[in-house]
């Protein structure tokens, strides 16, 4: 692939901070794409750099086609991708889109003026599905002309990176670094203009506020999360080989992720499940590596876990077909009854019995924990596969703060992989840690017996993605 304000304009949260060469390559790749021009097939306006699965581009005229790096992207194209495509697009102005899985995006129009970038024009539909958008030059020049239309309302920018997952009845936004502008479609807000509606519905989100938004086709305004919880929620984003700073991956030889070094606050978390959907066996298939230990469950988890369990899992799901791939989590309604919200992401959501607070248990020192269940997948070009989890290890530093964990997994497809990480705790018991090819979030419980993590890492074709139960030794 799941936002308290005193005014109607509020602020969200700053998750992609550029380096300060961005400006100097933007400024080369665009002398290198016009010195170009003559060679470009005539209207193209963006080129795909990056495609997973099976997606296909819709041209005016009716003609389809599956879609593959290099492809060139015009205007009145539309970007349709199935339960495992993810496809990305760099355009002319160095602005880079991100279609995610199960997503129909329509490129309305974009004129993109590299003398006067100022009166640049440039319009797209999400028809339904998520998106993530990076502005280019263009946007950044003309804030009053960009617009990102869902079927329910209109998205305007102030130069920016943001995440929109929209349908029929419900748009939820996150905002990694810049502003957005999001209204409800109505008569002084229309579908068929430009930039920002400034009307009184509009919400305002800008970086640093920790917060997300929603709007459902029954609400006259959007809606933001409270931050007087203060809780922390790690957003990952799963973008597979995104260039990274302007910086081609196919130049590069290697994939990039885009570096998301932030925290987001995670009470309500809501934003509907982009949830790749998933297309593979519910287990894991008979291998050479079958006789190692596999803390993959065999079974579904029972849909009312004991209430001593402090930490569940808690998924968002549109696509009920995949649901049989899930092995370690319930659905958010049912695992947030008696629980809070502590790390998540679109995918999923950890949750955990509190007493009131959100801080530890005094004196837990140094806390040891084994293995008790996982799940993961591994995403690649033919689709996703369940992996084998064999084993690993955590240990949470209450003293200095500092967690540290191992992970050993295993297919046919990938051979055994490690995935290894330490980084910060903090006093509510999350744990954190962000690098350019893996990201891992967790949280214990209050008492330090029990612990969960998010993780995925970048291999050098595809992706790992997966959750993890420990109990403490």
């Amino acid at each position: 692939m799941g936002l308290s304000p005193s005014s109607k304009l509020v602020n969200i949260t700053c998750f992609f901070s550029r380096q300060k060469m961005t400006r100097l390559y933007s400024a080369i790749l665009l002398w290198t794409l016009f010195a170009m021009a003559p060679a470009l097939q005539a209207g193209t306006v963006g080129e795909v750099s990056m495609v997973l699965g099976r997606a296909f581009l819709h041209s005016p005229d009716g003609s389809a086609q599956r879609i593959e790096p290099g492809l060139a992207i015009r205007v009145a194209d539309r970007i349709v991708t199935e339960a495992n495509g993810h496809v990305h697009v760099r355009f002319v102005d160095d602005a880079l889109i991100s279609v995610r899985p199960g997503s129909q995006l329509e490129i309305i129009s974009y004129e993109f003026q590299p003398d006067s970038p100022e009166n640049s024009t440039i319009k797209f539909n999400l028809v339904e599905g998520v998106t993530r958008s990076i502005s280019g030059d263009g946007a950044k020049a003309a804030r009053t002309r960009f617009r990102l239309n869902t079927p329910i309302a209109a998205i305007g920018v102030r130069g920016t990176d943001f995440v929109v997952s929209a349908s029929d009845e419900t748009v939820r936004a996150l905002v990694n670094e810049g502003t957005i502008v999001l209204a409800p479609f109505s008569d002084d807000c229309s579908a068929d203009a430009l930039g920002p509606c400034n009307t009184t519905s509009a919400v305002e989100l800008q970086g640093q506020s920790l917060q997300m938004l929603e709007l459902s086709s029954s609400q006259s305004q959007p809606l933001l999360t409270s931050q007087e919880n203060q809780q922390i929620n790690f957003q990952q984003q799963t973008d597979i080989a995104v260039a990274e700073n302007g910086i081609d991956e196919q130049q590069e030889g290697e994939d990039k992720t885009l570096d998301n070094d932030a925290l987001l606050e995670a009470r309500n978390v809501t934003v509907a499940a982009e949830l790749a959907q998933k297309s593979g066996p519910a287990l894991p298939e008979p291998s050479r590596y079958a006789h190692l230990p596999d803390f993959t469950p065999a079974s579904v988890l029972q849909q009312s876990p004991p209430e001593s369990e402090q930490l569940l899992w808690g998924r968002f799901a549109w696509n009920t077909d995949t649901l049989d791939q899930e092995r370690i989590t319930l659905p958010y309604d049912m695992a947030s009854q008696g629980r809070e919200v502590t790390v998540g992401n679109t995918d999923y959501v950890l949750f955990r019995v509190e007493d009131g607070t959100k801080l530890v248990d005094r004196g837990l020192g140094v806390v040891s924990f084994e293995l008790d269940s996982a799940q993961a997948f591994y995403y690649s070009e033919s689709g996703v596969v369940t992996m084998h989890v064999n084993g690993g290890n955590l240990d949470l530093n209450f003293v200095e703060r500092s967690f540290q964990t191992q992970l050993d997994l295993s297919h046919n497809l990938t051979g055994i992989v490690g995935f290894s990480a330490r980084g910060q705790l903090n006093n509510s018991g999350y744990f954190f840690s962000n690098s350019d090819d893996q990201r891992i979030a967790g949280a214990s419980s209050l008492d330090g017996t029990q612990a969960g993590y998010f993780f995925e890492q970048q291999l050098e074709n595809g992706g790992i993605q997966g959750l993890t139960l420990w109990d403490s030794r």
